[in-house]
Formats: structure tokens, C-alpha cells, sequence
């Protein structure tokens, strides 16, 4: 049943397979005057996009009785389950729902109204919905992905979605990818923020042109800007010839701005142009270009308080966050972790040449438990260093080389010694404490042979300093090899 409005109807793409009982029935009552600003409630689900404009200064309910405002037949849903306040800032409010409501990925309380950023998530019995202040219905239209594009969408299937808030999110990205506009992808560091742009790109209808990457924290100001923007002949010393930025050179497809949040204010505010206008100007250019660009900015950093702070623009952010992909933690996915660990151990060992590794059940129970406060890449790294300590054959425990106070819900006695091999450090010395010799004495040569006689690499393998590492050799009496 579409929207009872003219302007919400059902997205063409999905309009055929939209079938009673699919999940998402929306009904909407007639509304008041329309907010000047054009703010609307858009909900995603597998039947496509519905959107309904937001009145002007009330507020708006949504469930699954025929009083709320926005009826929504969804079993996952309460009768009133949400409420919508149009403002500045909007605001969210649980009515007491049985299953919950969360913004921003943060569970609300019942009955107390919290602000909404637009383009943040809204999560409410299963279903995602998001504030805009344009109707984004007509950003989705366009052709269907071509045989390319669904290879590539094929490839992203190695990517593990077993957290249901995993599944909520690449939902999410299957939905938006299609359009226009630009996405601001969230999450601590080593979360995978790259891996979620790269699927928005190759899930979209750029996804046979080109996507563009830059680190906007591996540049100084000055490199940056050129790196962005090109320049031309004579445009500075040095310029022998004209150069096309990296924006120029992603025209017609997608640009990647990773560590959005260090990039400088002057930088920033001839980026914003290039947002607004769809043009830029080369250093030293008389002339812009036109250019045809998606932008998906990802930053550790929370945008809000460096725009309160005065080190990132308000006008920028909100050009960026078209759309806001929240990823969450690793530890908040533990379920995930045993096929991630799976994928990296498959991977290490196609490159190490040797035997096979396999994970021990101890191990494993090890780094579900572990708090990673590097996230997947923290596990990757733990992953490749157990296949090289280990030399083949099955991953144990002391191979790690975990803090055992980082593990959660782990307990050790005090007179239990910690896991073989963890780094327990004494701070006066740098010395390894309480392993047994012998064990130790092997676990260092096989690293030195891994690492070809490379004692930093060696060390690095090890969780130990360089330092540390020649003093262990001296004291088992091992002779300091030479690089090979």
C-alpha cells in the first residue's frame, strides 16, 4: 500500500516486487503545513525507499496502529513505537516500545526526547529510517547495475555480515549506494571504514568508473592541496608541467577522503566549493572544470565537536553527511570474530609457504573474549603474528601474544603464571617475565628465521623492542644473526 501523499511514492526500481506482507505496509494520514525546509522521514527496507515529509514545528508518530500518524504493518513494530519532532535540532523519542528504538546507534531511553543529526541512523523493530532535509527519492533514479557492476557486488560477498547490526548496515548501503549523495562513513579506528566505502562505490551505478583514495592525514597542507586540485605549468617552483588532481582524475566515479576529520580549514573550505558548484580550479588555473564526483568522506574523529571546536566547518559537515554510516566496534560484533580470525588464517597462510596453521579451540575462546581495541585490524595483525610464532600447525594460546587484562571475562589467580607467551613486561628491565627458557629460546629463532636474520622484524613479531630482543639472544646465548 504506497504513501497516501503525492510526495512519497514507491521507488520504480522496487515498485514490482512490492507485495502484501513483505514487511513494510506504510499508511500515512493527511498532513498539516509542509516544514519550509522540506524535512523527511525515510524509511528503507527490502520493498525500496519510502519517504514522507516531516509538518512543520509538531510532531509525527510512528507504529503500527491506524492513529500514529506514519502506520507502518510491521510486526516488529509497537503500536507507537517512535515519535519525530521537527526543529532545530530535530528530536527522536521512544514511546515505549517493546523492542526499542536507537539513534545514532545509541538506545534511547523511553519517553525522553533526544536530537537527531540528518542523515543519522534510526533504528525501530527491524527497520531503518533517517531524516533528510530533501526528498532523496530523487537522487535513486537510474539504470540498472550492469553485469560488471553485480561482478564486482559478487566479490564483496567475502565480507563477513553475521552481527544482525552488520546486516542492518550493509541494508543500508545496498539502498543508498545508488545515489547521489555523499556518505560519511563513522567508527573507531581499524573498523573497517574503508571496506564499507569500497562496497558503496562498487554497489553503486559508478561502480565500472574509477574510485579515488587520499589520506588526508599522510599529507602536509601544501602537498594536499595539489594532490587535490592539480596545478598547472608555473603554478609554483617545481611546476614543469601541468598535473590533474586526484578529484579530476575520479570524474564519473567515486572519491574516497579517509581522515576527513585532519584535513586543514583552508583546504577544507576549497573543498566545499567543489561540493557545492561540481567545479574546480587547478593551482594556478584561471579557468574551473567541471567535474562529476560522489564523495564518501570516513573519519575516526566526531565532526560535531570539531565544528564546536572551531577546527572543522559546520557548512562542510553537513555537505558531507549526506547520509552517516555508523560502524560499530568489534567487540560489539563478537560473533563475527571467528570468521574473521578464519579469513585472515586462510589468507596468512596462502602467503607464508609453509604448512597449513590451524586455530585451537583455546585460542579462539581467547580472542572472542579479547576487548580489540584495534578492532579487525588489531585481529588481522594478531592473526599473521600466530601463524609466523607458531611455524605451521595448530595456533595455541601462547602464540597470541595477548595481555591477558585486555581479555574480558578473564581471570587469572595470582599465583597462575599468564598465558605462555603473553607480554608481560617488567617496566624497570623491558624483560620478558615467568615463560619457560627453552620455550621462549625457540619462539625467538624461529622468529629471527621467519624474518631473515631481520631482528626489528623479528622483535615486531614478537610484541617485544629491538632492545629487549638482543638482550634475550645474549642471555640464551643465541649468536645475532646477520640479514640475509
Amino acid at each position: 500500500m504506497p504513501w497516501r501523499t503525492v510526495s512519497s511514492p514507491v521507488h520504480p526500481t522496487h515498485a514490482a516486487s512490492a507485495r502484501p506482507g513483505d514487511g513494510l505496509e506504510p499508511t500515512c494520514r493527511e498532513m498539516p503545513r509542509i516544514a519550509a525546509d522540506g524535512l523527511y522521514l525515510v524509511a528503507f527496507a527490502k520493498i525500496g525507499v519510502r519517504v514522507v515529509p516531516v509538518p512543520a514545528d509538531s510532531t509525527m508518530t510512528v507504529g503500527r496502529s491506524p492513529e500514529c500518524d506514519v502506520q507502518l504493518d510491521h510486526s516488529a513494530l509497537s503500536r507507537r513505537h517512535f515519535s519525530v519532532h521537527e526543529g532545530r535540532p530535530a528530536r527522536v523519542t521512544d514511546l515505549g516500545s517493546a523492542n526499542g528504538t536507537r539513534a545514532s546507534g545509541v538506545q534511547l531511553p523511553a519517553h525522553q526526547p533526544r536530537p537527531i543529526e540528518l542523515g543519522h541512523l534510526i533504528e525501530a523493530g527491524g527497520i531503518l529510517f533517517m531524516l533528510r532535509d530533501r526528498n532523496p527519492l530523487a537522487d535513486l533514479a537510474g539504470p540498472p547495475r550492469s553485469a560488471a557492476q553485480l561482478s564486482k557486488e559478487a566479490l564483496l560477498q567475502a565480507v563477513v555480515v553475521e552481527d544482525p547490526a552488520m546486516g542492518r548496515l550493509h541494508q543500508l548501503v545496498d539502498m543508498v549506494a545508488r545515489s547521489t549523495m555523499p556518505v560519511l562513513v563513522i567508527g573507531e579506528t581499524g573498523v573497517g571504514k574503508e571496506i564499507v566505502s569500497t562496497a558503496v562505490h562498487a554497489r553503486s551505478l559508478r561502480a565500472e568508473q574509477p574510485l579515488v583514495r587520499i589520506n588526508c592525514a599522510a599529507l602536509p597542507e601544501t602537498l594536499l592541496e595539489s594532490e587535490l586540485f592539480g596545478f598547472e605549468r608555473g603554478a609554483f617552483t617545481g611546476a614543469s608541467q601541468s598535473k590533474r588532481g586526484l578529484i579530476e582524475s575520479a570524474d564519473g566515479g567515486s572519491f574516497l577522503l579517509d581522515e576527513i576529520g585532519e584535513m586543514p580549514l583552508t583546504t577544507q573550505a576549497k573543498l566545499l566549493r567543489v561540493l557545492e558548484s561540481g567545479e574546480i580550479t587547478r593551482l594556478g588555473a584561471l579557468r574551473p572544470r567541471t567535474v562529476d564526483v560522489r564523495f564518501i568522506a570516513a573519519t575516526n574523529r566526531h565532526l560535531p565537536s570539531l565544528v564546536s571546536e572551531g577546527k572543522f566547518r559546520r557548512d562542510l559537515y553537513y555537505r558531507l553527511a549526506g547520509i552517516t554510516i555508523p560502524i560499530p566496534p568489534l567487540r560489539e560484533r563478537r560473533v563475527e570474530i571467528a570468521r574473521l580470525a578464519e579469513l585472515f588464517l586462510a589468507s596468512t597462510n596462502r602467503l607464508a609457504q609453509r604448512p597449513p596453521a590451524t586455530l585451537s579451540a583455546d585460542a579462539l575462546d581467547i580472542l572472542e573474549r579479547h576487548s580489540w581495541p584495534g578492532n579487525v585490524r588489531e585481529l588481522k595483525n594478531v592473526v599473521e603474528r600466530a601463524v609466523t610464532i607458531s611455524w605451521g600447525g595448530t595456533i595455541r594460546p601462547e602464540h597470541l601474544l595477548l595481555d591477558p587484562v585486555m581479555h574480558e571475562g578473564a581471570s587469572l589467580r595470582p599465583s597462575d603464571p599468564p598465558p605462555l607467551g603473553a607480554p608481560s613486561v617488567e617496566p624497570s628491565r623491558g624483560r620478558l617475565l615467568r615463560m619457560d627458557a627453552e620455550t621462549e629460546r625457540k619462539l625467538i629463532v624461529r622468529a629471527l628465521e621467519e624474518a631473515a636474520g631481520n631482528q626489528g622484524r623479528a622483535a615486531e613479531a614478537l610484541g617485544i623492542s629491538r632492545r629487549t630482543l638482543l638482550t634475550r639472544l645474549d642471555e640464551h646465548g643465541v649468536k645475532r644473526p646477520r640479514k640475509k
